[in-house]
C-alpha cells in the first residue's frame, strides 16, 4: 500500500507540472495568465506541506502504538512477577514464623526479613506497573485513538480528493483552450471552455481552503504527538527510576540486617576454661620473687648459685668422712 501511495503522489506531481507547463504556455492568450502559475505553484508547496504532515503523524501514530503495546506487555510480564515474588514472600515469612531449628533462630530471623522485605519490593512493583497504565498506556491510546489525529487525517484525505479533481479539470481546460484555438469561432466551444474555467477556479479556490484547514490541523495533531509522547516517555523514566531508587535502600536495609546477625553469630566464643591463665607458680604462692633480669642474666645467676650449693655439700661430705677415719 506504502508504494502504491507513493507512485500516485509521484504521478500526481508529475500531473500538477505538466498542468503548469500548459498554464505559461497559453497564459499570453488571455486563458490563464501568471496569478494561475502563481497560485499552482503555492498549491504545490501546500500539497508537499500536508504530504510530510501526513508522515510525521502517521509515524508518531505507530510510535505511540508500540509503546502502549510494550508497555501493556511489561504490565502482564510484571503482574506475574508480582504474583511470584509475592508467594516467595509468603513462604520465607511462614518458615521465619514456625521457626522448626533446634540450634537456633538466626535462619528464621533471616527468612522473616526476607520475606517482609519481598512484600515491600513486590508492593513497589506494582505501584510501577499500575503508573506505566495510567500515566503512559492510557494517554498514548486515546491519542492513538482520538478524534483530532482522524479528523485530520480526513481533512486531508478531502483535500487529496479535491486535488486530483482539479488536476483533472486543469487537463480538461487546456483541451478545450486547444480547441477553441485551431476551431472557427463556435461560441458553442467557447461556452464550454468559459463554463471548464469556472468550474476549475471554484475548485482552485475550495481546494486551496481545504488545504488550509488541512494542513493546520495535521500541524495542530504533529505537535500534540511530539509534546505528549515526550511527556510519557519522560514519566514513564520518572517513575522508573523512583522505583529502583525505593529498591535500592529496602535492598540495603535488608542486607545490613542479615549480614549483621551472620557476623554475630561467626563472632569468636567468649573465654572460658580452656582459655583461663595457668595458675601460680610455687614461689609465688610463698612470695618468693626473682627480679626480672633482661638478656639471659636470670638464668646465669642460678647456674652460679647452684654450683656454689654443690662444693658447698661435697666439702661438708668430705670433712665428716675424715673425723671418722681419725676417730
Amino acid at each position: 500500500m506504502e508504494a502504491i501511495r507513493k507512485q500516485a503522489t509521484r504521478l500526481r506531481e508529475q500531473v500538477a507540472r505538466q498542468q503548469q507547463a500548459v498554464l505559461k504556455q497559453f497564459g499570453a492568450g488571455g486563458y490563464g495568465g501568471s496569478d494561475n502559475v502563481v497560485t499552482d505553484e503555492a498549491e504545490f508547496q501546500q500539497h508537499q506541506k500536508l504530504e510530510k504532515l501526513y508522515i510525521s503523524t502517521r509515524a508518531a501514530k505507530h510510535f505511540q502504538r508500540d509503546i502502549v503495546r510494550g508497555v501493556e506487555g511489561y504490565i502482564v510480564t510484571g503482574s506475574k512477577q508480582v504474583e511470584i515474588g509475592t508467594k516467595l514472600s509468603e513462604d520465607s515469612r511462614k518458615y521465619g514464623v514456625e521457626n522448626t531449628c533446634t540450634s537456633g533462630s538466626t535462619l528464621s530471623k533471616a527468612a522473616r526479613g526476607f520475606g517482609r522485605a519481598r512484600a515491600q519490593m513486590e508492593k513497589e512493583r506494582g505501584n510501577l506497573l499500575k503508573a506505566f497504565g495510567t500515566q503512559v498506556a492510557e494517554p498514548l491510546r486515546a491519542m492513538v485513538m482520538g478524534a483530532p489525529l482522524e479528523d485530520a487525517r480526513h481533512l486531508a484525505q478531502r483535500y487529496d480528493r479535491m486535488r486530483q479533481e482539479a488536476e483533472a479539470q486543469a487537463i480538461e481546460v487546456s483541451k478545450r483552450q486547444a480547441k477553441v484555438r485551431e476551431g472557427t469561432g463556435n461560441p458553442d466551444m467557447a461556452l464550454k471552455l468559459e463554463a471548464a474555467e469556472a468550474k476549475l477556479q471554484d475548485l482552485k479556490s475550495n481546494m486551496a481552503i481545504l488545504g488550509k484547514e488541512a494542513a493546520a490541523a495535521m500541524a495542530a495533531v504533529e505537535a500534540q504527538q511530539q509534546r505528549l509522547t515526550l511527556q510519557r516517555l519522560i514519566s514513564m523514566v520518572e517513575s522508573e527510576r523512583a522505583y529502583h531508587q525505593r529498591i535500592i535502600q529496602i535492598l540495603d536495609q535488608l542486607e545490613g540486617e542479615m549480614v549483621s546477625e551472620r557476623q554475630r553469630i561467626e563472632a569468636p566464643p567468649s573465654p572460658s576454661m580452656d582459655t583461663m591463665p595457668p595458675p601460680p607458680s610455687y614461689e609465688e604462692v610463698n612470695g618468693v620473687f626473682t627480679s626480672p633480669v633482661h638478656n639471659g642474666s636470670t638464668d646465669s645467676m642460678g647456674y652460679f648459685l647452684g654450683e656454689v650449693s654443690e662444693l658447698l655439700h661435697s666439702s661438708t661430705t668430705c670433712a665428716a668422712f675424715q673425723k671418722r677415719e681419725v676417730t
